[in-house]
């Protein structure tokens, strides 16, 4: 995640000492497939009912320099604890794959933090849980699903809300975990009902079942959408990955066993933050887990109309593949 953001100009600072923390309110959540209790307010995500949660969000001091650039950015990757830190944002702290704490930025309030709580810092945490995380989205059709990867601006969260519009069912955006604990059965677990739109793919698309929530700051191009209808709260086993890019057409074509494990391994979300990220054992695991799902997932080149109007086309193909997949096995 590139956040290069200024902080608001006129904000008091906030408390983060006992008293401040002790007014906090922890909120029970679930995604994907976990319990996580947040002492940061975190409404993207569907509530749960209070339980021992497998991660534990707390706001608190942490320990590590600030980047005295602004919009800089510092990170630190441990075996047990990794540090990621925004100037514009705040610092969080990873332990154990359990525990996240959160030093907010001066004046940087809960819908800011979100975005990097739920992008880079979550997904970093769900693969220290052992869980294959792709920078993608991923959509259920008819109990099997596909991934959408792709470079910026591919069009990945557009070619999601155009599947939803059409009926099918919403995974998870910008962060796709895979449980790959059965190798023959990669699983997509489900994240949380919600889909990040740029205002003109959003005009274009007009989901209908969707709440457009309060823009968290004025220099975030893509607006939240919280579906109300068309989330799969259930895990569902990966049938295709589709690699996006734009052309004249929509067409799909099969892309070569030599360049599927490289585009998987090229949009894992780990990959963004380099081979620092892979300590321990984590690199031959990463690799032998983006190898496996190459191995057992189709693997297409998705090419995308540029014009919005256009994505249906997109749709109906996509439609016709799984149909065409489903069929010859």
């Amino acid at each position: 995640m590139n956040v290069s953001i200024a902080p608001p100009a006129i904000r008091p600072e906030p408390e983060i000492g006992p008293e401040a923390q002790s007014r906090r309110v922890r909120r029970f959540y679930r995604a994907y497939g976990l319990t996580i209790s947040s002492e940061v307010a975190l409404p993207e995500l569907q509530p749960a009912v209070p339980a021992a949660p497998d991660i534990a969000i707390a706001v608190r001091p942490v320990d590590f320099p600030k980047p005295a650039a602004e919009g800089g950015t510092a990170f630190r990757f441990e075996p047990t604890r990794q540090y990621l830190s925004w100037q514009a944002v705040g610092t969080f702290l990873i332990s154990d794959a359990a525990r996240i704490d959160v030093d907010p930025a001066p004046g940087i309030d809960d819908p800011l933090l979100a975005f990097p709580l739920l992008g880079p810092v979550l997904a970093l945490t769900l693969h220290q849980r052992r869980l294959l995380i792709l920078h993608a989205s991923a959509v259920a059709v008819g109990g099997r699903s596909v991934i959408f990867m792709g470079d910026k601006g591919a069009g990945k969260s557009t070619t999601a809300g155009a599947m939803i519009r059409a009926g099918h069912l919403l995974l998870t955006d910008d962060v796709v975990a895979l449980d790959l604990s059965n190798p023959s059965r990669p699983i997509i677990l489900p994240g949380f009902p919600q889909l990040k739109l740029a205002a003109d793919a959003a005009d274009a698309i007009r989901i209908e079942q969707a709440e457009v929530r309060p823009q968290a700051h004025p220099q975030i191009e893509k607006v939240q959408h919280r579906l109300q209808d068309g989330f799969s709260g259930e895990a569902v086993p990966a049938a295709r990955i589709y690699v996006l890019e734009r052309g004249e057409r929509a067409a799909i074509t099969p892309l070569p066993g030599a360049g599927a494990l490289p585009a998987i391994i090229k949009f894992s979300y780990v990959t963004r933050f380099g081979r620092q990220a892979l300590v321990g054992d984590f690199a031959s695991t990463h690799l032998g887990q983006c190898a496996q799902l190459a191995a057992r997932t189709g693997v297409r080149r998705l090419e995308v109309p540029a014009g919005l109007e256009r994505i249906d086309e997109a749709v109906a193909l996509i439609e016709h593949d799984l149909a065409a997949g489903a069929q010859a096995r």
